[in-house]
């Protein structure tokens, strides 16, 4: 990840902090922040859990959820401040339902976009992109609840900011990392594939017009509607069908994990037995139970053995496809990394 992109982050996340002191006060900004990362903490649990069979590099979580938190954020309020200057646009619904959504989700979806063009040999498949729009979409949604929260409190004092946190940090703090997570697994699909950055930025773009008109629908609800009401009959079911769609994605992971595996197991580098232990949720619990039995509890062995035979699944999907000329050296690398994870495993 280019130097220069957090360079970028870091001057917009100065702008930010001013911006919310002069716009808020010292107090409110920080009560805002403090309870903003309540919903973030949850937000950010739920795509580790999603992300557990194959982790996405630390230094991308970081960089897509700064993105969100201070690039789409600040971007987001220029352009605001530029259409209602040069367009006088004071209509609070046509903000929230149309202006919002196109602009929001066009500035979290170059995010994941700019993620797959500087590390697409990190952006394996449809997990992937949901797991690095989900984190923009964290991201974004903590700075904008910090505005939210502090506005709140000043306006309407701990009642209002009460009913503000609930609804919009318990009732609903997936809410953006949904629609973003839309645009990621639209360009998740194509980095499965061939990985063109051509072929990507069109099913970005699709992707993209589903995050809006998701945006806009939930917007909508809450703008034209009895908010409550449409949570249980549309919001509550929208997430339901998000969950069983990740449900779905990860057990079409495991399966192309174990497809590959087999490949090297037909070639003498893994027995049946362990592509079962690596390739399955259930496999790998009894791997990490019995090297929990070895002599000096060899978890953390059998946690690295699970994770470079998951990298190596990954590597080969990529030189199928042929969209990696660093295939090879990968490869040959993991290769030998879990054979001698699996010596010492086995070592007395």
């Amino acid at each position: 990840m280019s130097l220069w992109l957090f360079g970028v982050l870091g001057f917009l996340l100065i702008a930010l902090v001013g911006y919310f002191v002069w716009a808020l006060g010292s107090f409110a900004s920080v009560v805002g922040l403090v309870l903003a990362l309540i919903p973030l903490t949850i937000v950010f649990l739920g795509v580790r859990l999603i992300d557990r069979w194959e982790p996405e590099p630390k230094r991308l979580v970081a960089f897509a959820i700064a993105w969100g938190a201070v690039a789409a954020v600040g971007l987001t309020l220029l352009v605001d401040t530029a259409l209602t200057l040069l367009l006088d646009i004071r209509s609070e619904e046509f903000t929230a339902v149309v202006q919002a959504p196109i602009v929001e989700e066009l500035w979290k979806g170059l995010g994941v976009f700019l993620i797959f063009l500087l590390a697409r040999r990190a952006f394996d498949g449809p997990v992937d992109g949901i797991v690095y729009g989900a984190l923009v979409g964290a991201g974004f949604a903590f700075t904008e609840n910090i505005q939210y929260f502090g506005l709140s409190l000043i306006e309407g004092g701990g009642e209002q900011l009460t009913v503000t946190f609930v609804v919009r940090g318990l009732f609903s703090p997936f809410a953006h990392a949904m629609f973003t997570a839309i645009t990621g697994f639209a360009i998740g699909l194509v980095a499965r594939r061939h990985g063109s950055a051509q072929a990507a930025l069109g099913a970005g773009a699709l992707g993209l017009v589903g995050a809006i008109l998701l945006h806009a629908l939930w917007n909508g609800s809450a703008t034209f509607a009895d908010f409550f009401g449409l949570y249980f009959t549309l919001q509550v079911p929208l997430f339901i069908g998000f969950i069983l769609c990740i449900v779905a994605l990860r057990r079409e992971e495991a399966r192309l994990t174990r497809a590959r595996l087999e490949d090297y197991a037909a070639a003498g580098w893994f027995t049946p037995e362990e592509v079962t232990m690596l390739a399955t949720p259930a496999g790998r619990k009894v791997g990490l139970a019995w090297a929990s039995q070895l002599r000096g509890d060899r978890r953390p062995l059998m946690r690295a053995f699970i994770k470079d035979a998951t990298a190596l699944a990954a590597v080969r999907q990529r030189a199928i496809t042929g969209r990696d000329p660093l295939a090879v050296d990968d490869e040959r690398a993991l290769l030998i990394r879990t054979r001698a994870t699996r010596a010492a495993l086995l070592s007395y």
